[in-house]
């Protein structure tokens, strides 16, 4: 390093940069015992003001890497793979596998982190356990952004995305992985092809036989599939109130052509409950991944504001 090279900053003991993330563990209760959440920490770890990302239902915390490089300087940010998916482990009982459990799990994990300050982004199912979660007294959560999610999710996508999740999968490459992760999630919007790598290789995980397969239990599903409509209708009515009790500033995401968050449920979110402030991106549907500039800027905005 020569004397008009910067200096890079560190994060501690460890001497890992700033901009990169730390891998973690933290210990969690389920219905037969106790697993493992994997976290993924960027920034100073000294550092109480912390921001959660969480991902949507079959993602992992690595889909933050944009976002997280973006905050890291000013925020801690930790990005979990919620259990069942990524890094973390896989529950034993699948009908663990919802939205309260979520929940408890991620109580554990702010017990861990213990921030002076916390903020919460949530993709899809991310957004649902904020909901949850900033629903429940004493919630410590100052800012909410709300990504492509509401109360309400329309029949339409809980469909389309029965159609594939779960099912077995094999890819001899990470780019044959890109090209079929592509054709379900081309409704992201659009991504350079080293954007989508860069999304698609953490999704991955070496398969026994060779090539990969996807880093998420497949039993992720059960719960999904055993799902009825009037199970769905309790489940928007608890989730309406919930909305209703989140009292911290918030923010909605949405795709204008996204077939989760449909336009009517948005706007209502506009008008009940923290009467979130909403914006939407053209071209992109269910859900924007918050790699692109404009969104980046929006979430960096809102947290700053």
């Amino acid at each position: 390093m020569d004397a008009t090279t910067p200096p890079v900053a560190l994060s501690g003991a460890l001497n890992t940069p700033l901009d990169q993330p730390q891998l973690k563990h933290v210990m969690c209760l389920d219905s037969k015992g106790l697993h493992r959440m994997a976290y993924w920490e960027w920034g100073d770890p000294a550092n109480d003001h912390v921001v959660i990302c969480v991902h949507g239902l079959s993602r992992q915390g690595r889909d933050f890497d944009t976002l997280a490089r973006a905050l890291c300087g000013q925020y801690r940010v930790v990005c979990p793979d919620v259990v069942g998916r990524g890094q973390s482990d896989w529950l034993q009982d699948p009908m663990g596998y919802q939205v309260p459990a979520y929940v408890a799990d991620m109580v554990t994990l702010i017990a861990r982190l213990q921030p002076r300050t916390l903020d919460w982004i949530g993709t899809s199912m991310g957004g649902l356990i904020g909901m949850g979660l900033c629903a429940l007294r004493g919630a410590p959560v100052r800012k909410l952004v709300l990504n492509d999610v509401g109360p309400r999710i329309e029949p339409a996508s809980l469909t389309r995305i029965g159609s594939y999740l779960g099912r077995p999968v094999h890819f001899n490459t990470v780019e044959e992985a890109a090209d079929a992760l592509w054709q379900i999630s081309s409704s992201f919007g659009p991504h350079t092809r080293e954007q989508w790598l860069a999304l698609t290789a953490p999704q991955l995980k070496p398969a026994p036989q060779g090539g990969f397969i996807l880093h998420y239990d497949p039993a992720i599903a059960v719960p999904v599939k055993a799902a009825t409509p009037e199970m769905a209708a309790v489940g928007e009515a608890f989730l309406w109130r919930a909305y209703g009790a989140i009292q911290c500033d918030t923010l909605l995401l949405r795709g204008t052509e996204s077939d989760l968050l449909s336009a009517q449920t948005a706007q209502t979110m506009t008008e009940v409950g923290p009467k979130a402030r909403l914006v939407e991106f053209a071209g992109v549907g269910h859900a924007p991944t918050l790699v692109q500039p404009d969104q980046v800027r929006t979430v960096m905005d809102f947290l700053d504001a």
